[in-house]
């Protein structure tokens, strides 16, 4: 069996959903499981009713009202017959949401936000999966909260695998097409979690693990995994052929290839993974898979904008040892930090940091009072994987670089 991941961005219209109809009639729709995101930026939507929500806001009626009309727009250009039963299937779904705002006790921003935002995965299935059965492609549709079974960790749940293992194995017939939701799942007492960052993603790679799978293909609408963000790099290049272990080391340095927690069930059963275009679904794309390395063997460039680099050094030229630096990072556990890079002297010690939360300026007060503190912010990280000399020229030419931390394979420059 096959499991094919549908983005947001591949059905963000009625001529995307045509559009991967057209996919599954290239490539074949037969013995597989078809796992799809909320369509276009729902997600993002949903996450404003629950703002609006919380702060008691007056405009959370039309927050959810926008998203219905959204949807809406979409199936009236999909089903020609406004009598169609996937109207008041949709309509039910979004009654649901406000259902649930009104009868909600719960103070738990991270529990509101899973029950509501998971609608976004709900109703984008049902939609395409009645679509596919009005033109003929037979289709079960699979509430995936039935399956996948998690801990209540909202908003970054994790997966109960022998539970969800024989759920899998007892709702799919492998010989049948499905549909079903990415991101999601449910708790021991059946309220939806959600599976955090590249949730979607991670979604195909259980699937495919408690299937045995022959592959996982994440549809995008680029070629495949790139050499370099064509945002900021010029003559990005296809790579064909990623490692398990390479693709982690990528994503590890901020490359959007695929999050290391798609990868891992993957490479404990050697399952490839294919990203491809679908755009043009007989395009070769990549794979990641077993061996070493990428191919062709090309320099990997990878950018972090709008970091911090926060230079400490001692007081009192003391060395910064063992006891310092576990003060420091507990700090930047406390201030939600995610630290990119680190360098350290005996009596200095360097790190760049993501600012993700706003709280560096609290961080650095609590930090001055122990520490010579020195903070160039809004600089950039570059990552080079497999440098070379022509390769850190491009970088460096007309860059001030504040810090160079150069290994076997890595180069990573901060620069303003």
């Amino acid at each position: 069996m096959r499991v094919f991941k549908f983005g947001g961005a591949s059905v963000k219209n009625a001529d995307g959903v045509k559009n991967v109809v057209h996919v599954l009639k290239e490539v074949g729709h037969e013995n597989t499981l078809v796992v799809v995101s909320a369509m276009g930026k729902t997600t993002n939507a949903m996450e404003g009713v629950v703002k609006a929500y919380f702060d008691d806001d007056n405009t959370l009626a039309s927050a959810i009202q926008d998203v219905v009309k959204y949807h809406n727009t979409i199936l009236q250009d999909l089903f020609s017959n406004d009598r169609h039963p996937i109207f008041g299937e949709v309509k039910s779904i979004f009654d649901d949401v406000q259902d649930f705002l009104s009868r909600n006790k719960s103070p738990n921003y991270s529990f509101v936000y899973d029950q509501v935002v998971g609608y976004g995965e709900l109703v984008s299935t049902t939609i395409i999966n009645a679509y596919f059965n009005e033109i003929g492609i037979e289709c079960n549709w699979l509430d995936v909260r039935g399956v996948i079974k998690t801990d209540s960790n909202h908003r970054e749940a994790h997966v109960n695998w022998d539970e969800t293992q024989t759920r899998i194995t007892a709702a799919i017939d492998k010989s049948k097409l499905y549909i079903t939701q990415g991101f999601l799942g449910s708790d021991e007492n059946n309220f939806t979690t959600t599976l955090g960052r590249e949730g979607s993603d991670y979604t195909a790679a259980i699937f495919a693990y408690c299937l045995n799978a022959n592959s996982v293909t994440i549809w995008k609408d680029v070629p495949g995994v790139l050499n370099a963000d064509p945002r900021y790099f010029e003559n990005a290049q296809l790579l064909n052929q990623i490692s398990y272990r390479e693709a982690i080391e990528l994503a590890f340095y901020g490359a959007s290839v695929i999050h290391p927690k798609t990868l891992q069930p993957l490479q404990r059963k050697e399952i490839p993974l294919h990203v491809k275009s679908f755009i043009n679904p007989k395009g070769a794309g990549t794979t990641v898979g077993k061996g070493n390395g990428i191919e062709p063997k090309v320099p990997c460039f990878i950018v972090r904008k709008g970091q911090a680099l926060v230079k400490l050094s001692s007081l009192d030229f003391s060395f910064i040892v063992e006891d310092s630096i576990s003060e420091i990072f507990k700090l930047f556990h406390e201030y939600k930090m995610k630290v990119d890079l680190i360098q350290n002297s005996a009596i200095s010690f360097s790190v760049c940091v993501d600012n993700k939360f706003g709280r560096l300026h609290e961080l650095l007060n609590h930090l001055k009072a122990k520490f010579k503190v020195v903070c160039h912010e809004n600089v950039s990280l570059y990552t080079i994987r497999h440098f070379d000399v022509h390769a850190i020229e491009s970088l460096q030419n007309g860059k001030e670089v504040l810090l160079e931390q150069r290994g076997k394979e890595t180069l990573q420059l901060v620069v303003k």
